[in-house]
Formats: C-alpha cells, sequence, structure tokens
C-alpha cells in the first residue's frame, strides 16, 4: 500500500517515513504545492499531512483535494491543538487528527485504523473479492482453495482494481500507482497488463467482473 507524506519538517518526515516503511511504499513532499501535485495523482491509500507547510497550507490543500472528488483518507499532523483546528481539520474533509509531538505506536495505530476502514482485513492482509482471496503479504491468490498464480504486476492491479471496486481507474491512475509516474514505460503497458490479467482469471470465470472503458481505463464490479 502507498503512503504520502506531505511534511515540510525533513527530519520529522523521514522519522514517519522511518515508523512506516514496513507498511507501505512510501512517498515525501516538503511543501504544499508539491504534496498537492503528488496527491492529485489519487494513486496513495493515505495520506500524512502536515497543516503549517509552504507554499500552501495543509486545510488549503485538503480543500481542493475533497472539491475535485479525491477522497484519499487524510490523517492531519500538526503542532495545532485547539478544539477549532481540529474542528476546521475535519469540516474540510480530514479523517484523523494527531498532535505533535507523538508517540510512533499511536501513528501506527491511527493509520491501520484508517485503512481498516477504507478497504478492511488490513491485519489479516487479505482482501477479498466475491470468493476470491488476495494475501497482501505474500503475494498469491486463491479461489476456493485453489491457487491462482499472476505475476508481480498482474497481481498489483488486481489488488488496485479490487481496493476500488465499482470505480472506473484511468490508465493514467493505474499507470502512475504501479509503475510510477516517472516511468520510462508508456501507458500502453496498462492496456497490455490487463488483458493478461482478464487471460489468467478467464478459466475461472472472473474475466467478466473486469470492465473496460475505451478511452479511458478499468473498473472491477461485482455486477458482471
Amino acid at each position: 500500500m502507498k503512503l504520502l507524506i506531505i511534511e515540510d519538517d525533513q527530519n520529522l518526515s523521514d522519522t514517519i517515513c522511518e515508523t512506516t516503511e514496513h507498511m507501505f511504499d512510501v512517498t515525501q513532499a516538503y511543501d504544499g504545492e508539491e504534496g498537492l501535485f503528488l496527491a492529485q495523482q489519487n494513486i496513495h491509500d493515505v495520506i500524512v499531512l502536515d497543516i503549517m507547510l509552504p507554499h500552501l497550507n495543509g486545510y488549503e490543500l485538503l480543500h481542493q483535494l475533497r472539491q475535485t472528488n479525491i477522497h484519499t483518507p487524510v490523517l492531519i499532523l500538526t503542532a495545532k491543538d485547539s478544539i477549532d483546528d481540529k474542528i476546521r481539520g475535519f469540516h474540510e474533509g480530514a479523517d484523523d487528527y494527531l498532535v505533535k509531538p507523538f508517540h510512533r505506536a499511536e501513528l501506527l495505530l491511527r493509520l491501520e485504523a484508517i485503512i481498516r476502514r477504507s478497504v478492511g482485513n488490513f491485519q489479516e492482509n487479505v482482501l477479498k473479492f466475491i470468493d476470491l482471496e488476495l494475501n497482501l503479504k505474500n503475494g498469491t491468490i486463491s479461489l476456493n482453495d485453489e491457487v491462482i498464480k499472476l505475476n508481480g504486476k498482474q497481481f498489483e492491479l488486481l489488488e488496485y482494481l479490487i481496493h476500488n471496486k465499482n470505480m472506473i481507474l484511468t490508465k493514467d491512475q493505474i499507470f502512475d500507482r504501479i509503475w510510477g509516474y516517472e516511468s520510462e514505460t508508456s501507458t500502453t503497458v496498462v492496456e497490455v497488463y490487463a488483458s493478461n490479467l482478464r487471460k489468467s482469471l478467464k478459466k475461472f470465470s472472473y474475466d467478466q467482473y473486469i470492465k473496460s472503458f475505451r478511452g479511458l481505463g478499468y473498473m472491477i464490479s461485482e455486477n458482471g
């Protein structure tokens, strides 16, 4: 899973990165404009967001995200601890609020709680779609006790689709999430892997649940 840390104190950002790297693939931003750009890619599972940021503060950043229908869960991290600050944060769309200084254990617990509310089964490392079970810890897939073999990128694509079931994911979103927006590969690779994923699932009749939208992207839905 992917975590975006938007924090201008590089030492604190690095500490959060070290604390969470066993749980997440972490990206760091050090000012509001950079953080907004990365958050708008809509490829992260959760965001840790400081309030007092250069160029664009955390409240404004969060407001812009929610106004553009990006609903990535956000944990606000700030030295501000007045009730008014907390109320404003929640009104702008924050999911939780942690005041500096904080214990590493509390940060982890709050992130786990946010992920559990959004995708479920975080501690079990299991993601389910109908009778498919994806073990996120060891990268295996099973269906009624039969193991389905997928290569790494196919697994990541299926995981991303299931995390966002019933939502259309654009090719750009999928590409940025799985290959990275700085990758030199072109987005046509998404079509190749989506086609291969369908072929891998066809003998189990699960290819019917992956829908393509010409010129746009893909969605997985239980309404095959």
